[in-house]
């Protein structure tokens, strides 16, 4: 029988001589975005600004291969956040005076102690492939170096390093504006008052099977089940049964999964906040307090919301007039990355669903609110302080009006149009294949469908140019390839796997052979602009990428 032990420990000594972490090389890459990294320093910010001084911050558990008696710990779940809280101790150590900065650096890297037969290395190894990066540029705190690199080069575990590191810096300085007291104090609040509950056991197979069973998603208990048994309970006896088949009517119509997003949907209608307890709490704390009885949570919320929420889902509303525009701008909203956009989007439904005409300017109006969110990658906290304020302009009833939070502001637009006139293959690769498709729906007049199991974005001037080619050629001068290789004006989107070969093609030969079908005609607007070229120069380039700006700025009104 092996032995498992799990015990929840503080970060500091998560990052101690307790625990030398390892990444094992079947591991998957480090994969976290700028999302999840935006999100976790919100998270702590949040907390760590609303909630009582002693109150520890649970961060989830880690699941290791250990010896009790040795530090070595081969990470088996938990690599995501150990890589970047060991990003964020980094970053707070290059922020503080030298006393108080070599503090931290000691969360980073074990500087060794001869008595004790430590030596110096990293706490936290990542696979062997990254590892050497990772430590260079982070564990030996050369952000400067690193932020210099073009995202387009490195690879996927490099970019994401690169971009959340410069995600974290940023939101390190526009929080604390360089104060290091408050930097100090947050990074106090880090080592100290967040923990992660480490399970560990000394052999990968039992390793495993705890993972499996921490992960697990079966029926357990969601947040649904517990309201209902409050809820129904709280119903009148002569009733009860009649609202019992209400709510599993829906559970059963919406699916256990949907119906808590539901719920958590309800929540942010209601209170119109940023959650800072779980949804339970707060649904039961915050927003049955405030009704009258348990039935009327099921009949003027509940019945409502769930009705505008399927809708919603499936981009299935019906009516005799705007119907088609008001499902496409849907269908467009579920593509976008998060779900922030659903509370209002309920919230309008439910009390505009018999005016069309009212539907179509709001859905239009959200769908360019959130897709400039998405591609100026603003992170959680913010979008919700967006939607929030949405959801008050929908409850005073001045939502469509001109100076309405569901528009961008003359700011706004410039800021997307700045954003999508730049490097625009550099965004992450949801945010750009959004954009990109978006814009292949405004020069096809909304005409075209996309649901192709594979879509690629492709250079037309390929990336790696080589000397004596007819790129060469064409594009003698590097520093102007440089300058239009990841813009709008040079970039396609194909329904077809990348071809690393084709990719450094000449022009007609990349066009008949890469970027058409058999049938000579490509799937996408944009690709099929390139096939009308017999040559593909700077100029035409300038000239395209004018074009496609006028274009967005005609379908999202960025004008």
């Amino acid at each position: 029988m092996h032995k498992i032990s799990g015990c929840e420990y503080p970060i500091k000594k998560i990052f101690s001589k307790e625990f030398d972490f390892i990444i094992p090389p079947y591991q998957r890459p480090y994969s976290w975005t700028i999302e999840e990294a935006g999100t976790l320093f919100d998270d702590l910010i949040d907390f760590k600004q609303n909630q009582d001084e002693k109150e520890p911050y649970f961060l989830g558990s880690i699941v290791l291969v250990k010896e009790e008696t040795t530090p070595e710990a081969e990470v088996i779940d938990g690599q995501q956040r150990l890589t970047t809280l060991t990003i964020l101790l980094a970053i707070i150590s290059s922020l503080l005076d030298e006393e108080e900065s070599r503090e931290f650096k000691t969360y980073v890297n074990e500087p060794g102690k001869k008595v004790e037969k430590l030596s110096p290395k990293p706490r936290l190894a990542l696979r062997e492939r990254d590892r050497a990066f990772f430590k260079e540029y982070i564990q030996d705190f050369k952000f400067t170096d690193l932020l210099s690199f073009d995202p387009a080069i490195l690879n996927d575990v490099g970019r994401n390093v690169r971009n959340n590191t410069e995600l974290l810096l940023n939101r390190m300085n526009n929080t604390f504006g360089g104060d290091k007291d408050k930097i100090f104090d947050f990074g106090s609040f880090v080592v100290n008052r967040c923990y992660l509950v480490a399970v560990s056991t000394p052999t990968m197979q039992s390793a495993y099977r705890i993972f499996s069973v921490l992960n697990i998603r079966g029926m357990d208990l969601l947040a649904s089940d517990i309201l209902k048994a409050n809820i129904i309970g709280k119903v009148p006896e002569p009733v009860r049964e009649d609202y019992t088949e209400k709510w599993e009517d829906l559970e059963e119509h919406l699916g256990r999964d949907e119906f808590n997003d539901l719920l958590a949907h309800i929540r942010m209608i209601s209170l119109k906040y940023k959650a800072k307890k779980s949804i339970l709490e707060e649904i039961q704390k915050e927003v049955l307090t405030k009704l009258r009885d348990s039935a009327a949570f099921i009949d003027n919320m509940l019945l409502p919301y769930s009705e505008s929420y399927d809708l919603i889902r499936h981009a299935s509303y019906q009516s005799s007039k705007d119907a088609t525009k008001i499902n496409n701008a849907i269908a467009w909203l579920l593509r976008i990355d998060n779900w922030d956009w659903i509370p209002p989007s309920i919230l309008f439904l439910t009390k505009h669903k018999n005016s069309p005409d009212k539907l179509e300017v709001f859905f239009g109006g959200l769908e360019r609110l959130a897709a400039s969110l998405f591609v100026r990658t603003f992170g959680p906290t913010d979008r919700i302080e967006r939607y929030s304020r949405v959801l008050h302009a929908i409850e005073d009833g001045t939502i469509l009006d001109a100076t309405s939070p569901l528009y961008l502001d003359q700011s706004e637009k410039e800021e997307t149009i700045s954003v999508l006139e730049g490097e625009i293959y550099n965004l992450s690769k949801r945010a750009r294949t959004y954009a990109l498709l978006r814009l292949d729906s405004f020069i096809s007049d909304g005409a075209a469908k996309y649901d192709y199991n594979i879509i690629t974005i492709e250079h037309v001037l390929p990336q790696t140019v080589a000397a004596g080619s007819d790129w060469e050629i064409k594009w003698p001068d590097e520093d102007e390839r440089k300058t239009w290789l990841h813009k709008l004006g040079n970039i396609i989107l194909l329904s077809r796997r990348k071809n690393s070969q084709a990719q450094n093609y000449d022009f007609l030969t990349k066009k008949e052979h890469y970027f058409s079908t058999r049938a000579g005609v490509s799937s996408f607007a944009l690709a099929s602009q390139v096939l009308s070229r017999s040559d593909w120069t700077p100029s035409i380039v300038e000239t395209r990428q004018k074009e496609l700006l006028e274009a967005y700025k005609k379908g999202w009104d960025l004008g």
